[in-house]
């Protein structure tokens, strides 16, 4: 019991000591909470209103671009570039960094394609040079007279510099207008590129005097690369700042007014692959722009790879023959030289190549009047409508109307069914079908054309069962569906049925025959058949992300005998005895089937003059028994004397190149110095 009352005391002292401590701890904190909030809380306030947090877009390089059999064909290049952001700078400012900055940065180049671009922008950037000259063109009391306002008067003066004036400025005078002019391209407060890919020297010299250089900074971004310079440049497109009548799109979709996206074609068509996911730089400054803290960098990635359909080195390959015909038949065009080729699987829609010369794009941008090549649809035409019977003729011999054009084919052949009618290639045959689709008779009916437009309307809905006069569905843009012709006079329907009317594309032929070649399946043709993710190595592809599958339109629902009455007089044209293309193909090592065309047209030669002409064409497939490759070839405005096998011979040279490349290949070919990088493409029309 004493023991217990001797401890007590002892304990109290201790929990007395620990409470007090304790006690002074909370008031300390309580202490130093009050100076915080009370004394300083204004003073961090001010600082916390004061510092902002800016995030700065990180570019992202742009997906790559690789053909059927992994050909990179378009890279990313790291470089330094130029930028200058306008933060509501006057003009004479502006003019003075533009000065000094021409000092680092060559624009001779510009210079010297300058010509007489940019006028009204030319006068701007004179009358800012020269005030008092500007200001003697109008006086204040002269435009007050005249009741002008000030943008007005502004004008007033623009219009009275004369030539002479602006001839004063001098080479270096138009290399600062050059960096002026990109300077007032872009958007306030945001960095604009006004000179890409210089040199590390050049990039050094900038940041050391970056001083006096307000507004300007040296960014690393990515450029377009294309390694095999300019083949299949046109069909890959381009990318440059975005359009500003798109602008709005553009911004709805997240991206920032500097960014650059596709503007055309490939690059165009499938930007939201193509496009990186950018990083952010986060910065925390304070009101006088200064950093509080180390910027904070989120990595972005680069856009996913496209894979093609294009076979880069059969590409090559057809150039080469279309490059060598046309040298060995230069004379023969009345202006410019022009040819066309698409080759594709008619079982996939695969686009193996797309050749124009100097013009990819033509095969689909570009129609023209055809010929005998689309007797195979107006054939189908005859029979399905049941105008036509299987194995039952007519005789081909010129017909005449009354006030019209008399109709006939090359020779009087005679009897003839729908198969002879494409071997021999009738035109009356094909007038038959027309005439019997509006209930026309020769020599009885007169001038009595009946419901004549009926029978366009017909005709045309046939032809577009095969592709022709309507959009393919190429996953390209700016497709030519061709021209119409309308209802004109009556016989010329008959002119229509054998291709001597309205207009089609290359590419519209390569599906037209397509269909034929895949038993009236008709598909779209595609250029990019997979998405893939990126890959660290360039050289091999990175996983697939999407399989393209092919897109089938349409079938030709009707009687199968119709199709195989059409592909043996397909055959029969190339390997038939009276064979329009007999003599052609020989080489090629596999049995061709196809279609030959000549149509007459008129066009102007190069002193504007009309003069008539022939556009040549060749539409087919092979192997016969099991196609894989379908081909059609357009070579127009031929002059009429001797020139029947210009498009048979591209034609044969490109099959007989398809087939030598399935066994065996080198790679396309990569010239030297045919890497190109790409240069700003800005929206700069005047």
């Amino acid at each position: 019991m004493s023991e217990k009352k001797l401890t007590k005391p002892h304990l109290s002292i201790r929990l007395n000591l620990l409470f007090f401590v304790v006690f002074m701890l909370f008031s300390a904190l309580i202490l130093r909470l009050g100076v915080v909030q009370i004394v300083q809380g204004e003073s961090y306030q001010e600082q916390l209103e004061s510092t902002v947090n800016v995030s700065q877009p990180v570019e992202a390089p742009r997906g790559l671009i690789y053909d059927r059999y992994g050909n990179l064909l378009v890279d990313n290049e790291l470089q330094f570039t130029v930028t200058y952001t306008n933060r509501n700078t006057s003009q004479i400012e502006m003019i003075e960094t533009a000065t000094k900055l021409s000092e680092f940065i060559s624009m001779s180049d510009e210079v010297e394609e300058l010509g007489d671009k940019f006028e009204r922008d030319r006068k701007e950037f004179w009358s800012i040079l020269n005030e008092e000259e500007y200001l003697g063109k109008l006086s204040i009391k002269e435009a007050e007279e005249m009741d002008l306002s000030d943008s007005e008067a502004h004008l007033q003066r623009l219009d009275n510099i004369t030539e002479e004036e602006l001839s004063q400025l001098t080479d270096n005078d138009l290399e600062v207008f050059l960096i002026w002019r990109e300077f007032n391209s872009g958007y306030n407060n945001l960095p604009h590129k006004v000179d890409r890919g210089i040199g590390y020297e050049e990039s050094a010299k900038i940041m050391e005097h970056m001083d006096q250089l307000p507004g300007v900074d040296i960014i690393r971004d990515s450029a377009r690369k294309y390694m095999y310079g300019d083949e299949l440049r046109g069909i890959i497109g381009s990318v440059g700042s975005i359009p500003r009548d798109e602008i709005d799109m553009f911004l709805s979709q997240g991206y920032e007014r500097n960014e650059e996206v596709g503007r055309s074609y490939l690059e165009a068509q499938y930007e939201s692959v193509l496009k990186g996911r950018k990083g952010e730089l986060e910065n925390s400054i304070d009101q006088d722009g200064n950093i509080h803290s180390n910027p904070e960098e989120s990595l972005g990635s680069r856009g996913n790879d496209l894979v093609l359909t294009l076979d880069l080195e059969l590409h090559q390959r057809v150039q080469d023959i279309i490059e060598d015909e046309m040298n060995s038949s230069a004379s023969t065009f009345i202006d410019k030289e022009e040819a066309y080729v698409v080759m594709m699987d008619p079982n996939t829609g695969d686009v193996l190549s797309m050749t124009g010369l100097n013009n990819d794009i033509g095969t689909f941008t570009s129609a023209y009047v055809v010929g005998s090549s689309i007797k195979g649809a107006t054939v189908f035409a005859g029979l399905d409508s049941g105008v036509m019977q299987p194995g039952v003729g007519i005789y081909d011999r010129p017909l005449s109307f009354p006030s019209s054009q008399d109709i006939s084919s090359v020779s009087t052949l005679g009897y003839v069914d729908e198969r002879t009618a494409l071997e021999r290639s009738s035109n009356v045959y094909m007038a038959y079908v027309a005439m019997r689709l509006v209930d026309y008779t020769p020599g009885v009916s007169g001038t009595n054309w009946g419901s004549y437009y009926h029978g366009y309307d017909t005709l045309r809905s046939y032809y577009q069962q095969f592709g022709l006069g309507v959009e393919t569905g190429l996953d390209l843009p700016n497709e030519f569906k061709g021209i119409n012709g309308g209802y004109d006079i009556p016989s010329s329907l008959l002119f229509l049925s054998f291709g001597q009317f309205d207009t089609y594309t290359t590419m519209q032929l390569a599906q037209y025959v397509s269909t034929i070649a895949n038993d009236g399946v008709r598909v779209a043709p595609r250029v990019v058949k997979e998405i893939r993710e990126p890959n660290s190595d360039i050289n091999e592809m990175g996983a697939l992300s999407q399989q393209i599958k092919p897109n089938v339109l349409n079938y030709l629902d009707s009687n199968p005998t119709y199709l195989d009455r059409i592909q043996e007089g397909f055959n029969r044209v190339v390997n038939g005895p009276k064979g329009t293309a007999s003599s052609y193909f020989g080489d090629v090592g596999e049995t061709v089937a196809g279609k030959t065309g000549t149509a007459q047209v008129t066009v102007k030669d190069q002193n504007e003059n009309n003069q008539e002409a022939n556009n040549q064409t060749f539409v087919g497939y092979a192997p016969y028994d099991n196609p894989e490759v379908a081909i059609s070839v357009v070579v127009p405005g031929t002059a009429n004397i001797d020139t029947s096998g210009v498009a048979n011979r591209i034609a044969e040279g490109a099959l007989e190149a398809y087939f030598e490349l399935q066994e065996y290949r080198e790679g396309p070919n990569a010239p030297d110095n045919a890497v190109e990088v790409d240069e700003i493409d800005n929206d700069l029309s005047n």
